[in-house]
């Protein structure tokens, strides 16, 4: 079993728990779940620059604790003041060392759009998000069917959540309705080997629709990555260990900034 399998099991059984806990009242009820979502898309895709989603994430199956002084309330701090287009925020628990109760902390303080990243595979999810204050959700299209994305997307679209459609390789296409899904993402990381390449921006991207909002994801840390990634005609990046991994959280982001413009 691949580490993907292993995390879509753990969170089957997570969504049972949530299930029995929770009645769905109990979102209807918070106050983010009537509140205006922040425009994800415009965020992310302003002209003649590349746009930044930084991340907060603590940690990763393949990595461990990636930064030990992690204190996610400062860390949105400070990209807010930075003024990145968007905030990341992993919420998974057992693999990611995440929590929902981050995202709903950063969203009473924040002034940009937040992507709850995690691995939705249950509606329920979709509500918990924007109960929890998020603008907008991650779904990975290796772990959900073809009728899973149409539906997921339907739901977080009707509560004015964004969705970020998430693929690995192009064999994932022929999934995506591009006319309800108009930000897809790009992970570079291979699913199996844990290895990346900023190549499969450049595969992937040329194979999309002109008019779709694009975003690299994964292994993009430098000046060059940067300019390599501005010449797929590419719209976003979403960075996170590379922010993570600094003993200067706000001047790395200031400097990565720079590099976007």
């Amino acid at each position: 079993m691949n580490l993907l399998s292993q995390i879509v099991d753990v969170k089957k059984k997570e969504i049972q728990k949530l299930k029995t806990n929770n009645a769905m009242s109990y979102f209807l009820d918070s106050e983010f779940y009537h509140k205006s979502c922040i425009d994800f898309k415009s965020a992310i895709s302003e002209p003649n620059k590349l746009s930044v989603i930084a991340e907060i994430k603590k940690g990763s199956p393949s990595k461990g604790i990636i930064r030990q002084n992690f204190n996610h309330i400062e860390i949105a701090g400070i990209y807010n003041e930075c003024n990145v287009n968007a905030i990341s925020i992993l919420t998974d628990e057992n693999f990611f060392y995440g929590d929902i109760l981050h995202l709903k902390e950063i969203a009473k303080t924040t002034k940009v759009p937040l992507l709850r990243k995690d691995f939705i595979i249950d509606e329920i999810q979709i509500h918990q998000a924007k109960a929890f204050g998020a603008d907008a959700i991650l779904l990975i299209s290796e772990i959900l069917e073809k009728d899973e994305i149409i539906e997921f997307t339907q739901i977080a679209n009707s509560l004015g959540l964004s969705v970020l459609l998430e693929l690995h390789s192009k064999d994932q296409l022929s999934k995506i309705n591009f006319d309800s899904n108009k930000i897809v993402g790009i992970n570079n990381r291979d699913l199996k080997s844990f290895n990346t390449t900023l190549r499969t921006t450049e595969n992937i991207r040329y194979l999309l629709p002109s008019n779709i909002v694009t975003v690299s994801e994964s292994g993009i840390s430098n000046e060059a990555d940067v300019k390599e990634i501005k010449s797929y005609s590419i719209d976003a990046v979403l960075v996170g260990e590379h922010f993570m991994q600094s003993n200067n959280l706000k001047e790395t982001v200031n400097t990565f900034l720079e590099y976007c413009k």
